[in-house]
């Protein structure tokens, strides 16, 4: 197979999921979609059609593949280096008032949707089941560690651990992980009308979901605290999945494994970020701009990176 081959078929790849995004943009600039449909149909994304698309992979998924501790493990890991390394840059570059949003915009990806997404076009099967499962540590790692560092830096503002602990134990996401990995162990089967009925609803996810997140973009609301959000957006997009892709490889993973997580290093801000920034009282324009322009060159960089890996071979 040729280097062109190589790109055409990273193309296939990671196209289909970016056209999503940008076709959501353009519904939205038509006014074929309005701010109370995509409020709507994200939260019927979040509340009940990821966890069932993430419920159902895992129950016909093989777990001695996809429950892989090492990976978990490392991700775990590297999220939190990632956090720290962004910490750091922060201190040094960036206005103490801005680097709880910096940080946060930099560290958090969009893993339940794009890298998702991402992972289900590369790796069908494997990718949903294992990414599912990574889920449920990026879902506890990324609220974590925000709040430590937009606490940091929010005046008057306080952790409410108990409220964020609350949260997490209620996310569906972790819901449906902890629900399906009991089907999965013990091997029962559900009615095939059932699972049928579940692939009907879980179809609805990903386009409805980056629809969405297409939608929510604004083009406007780039054009202040560029600086910032440019600086963030390296950050984000490059120098940490580069690192931590380098990482990752030297530690001894491969194939699949590494392409997964290369996937879920490499997604662009999550928009949660937005949301948490602005209930804490914080830089919420610059915490948009973050997640407008890292998802406006995802696919760019995401491209990019994974037509290296699969031209090394090693993804």
């Amino acid at each position: 197979m040729t280097i062109l081959d190589t790109f055409f078929q990273t193309l296939e790849t990671t196209l289909p999921v970016f056209a999503m995004v940008f076709i959501g943009l353009g519904l939205r600039r038509l006014g074929w979609i309005d701010a109370a449909f995509i409020n709507t149909a994200s939260a019927l994304v979040f509340r009940a059609t990821l966890p069932t698309l993430v419920f159902l992979s895992i129950v016909r998924a093989d777990l001695s593949t996809a429950l892989n501790p090492a990976l978990l493990g490392f991700f775990a890991a590297a999220t939190l280096g990632s956090f720290l390394v962004s910490w750091l840059w922060a201190i040094r570059a960036v206005p103490a008032a801005d680097r709880g949003v910096y940080v946060q915009g930099a560290f958090r990806g969009n893993c339940g949707i794009v890298g998702l997404a991402l992972a289900a076009s590369l790796y069908g099967d494997y990718g949903l089941s294992a990414g599912g499962l990574l889920l449920g540590v990026v879902i506890v790692s990324y609220n974590a560690l925000s709040v430590v560092v937009l606490t940091a830096y929010q005046p008057g503002q306080t952790a409410s651990w108990g409220r964020i602990l609350a949260d997490i134990t209620r996310n569906p996401l972790i819901i449906a992980v902890l629900v399906a990995l009991p089907f999965a162990w013990s091997g029962v089967e559900l009615p095939a009308w059932l699972m049928t009925s579940g692939d009907y609803f879980a179809s609805l996810t990903l386009p409805l979901a980056l629809m969405c997140i297409g939608g929510t973009l604004s083009l406007r609301a780039m054009r202040t605290d560029r600086k910032l959000a440019i600086s963030a957006s390296v950050m984000k997009m490059i120098t940490l999945p580069l690192l931590c892709t380098l990482a990752a490889w030297l530690a001894g993973f491969e194939g699949p494994e590494l392409g997964l997580m290369f996937l879920f290093f490499a997604s662009p801000t999550a928009a949660a970020s937005f949301v948490m920034v602005k209930a804490m009282g914080g830089n919420d324009r610059l915490a948009a701009n973050i997640v407008a322009l890292t998802t406006l060159v995802a696919s760019v960089t995401v491209t990019l990176g994974l037509f290296a890996l699969r031209s090394a071979g090693i993804a």
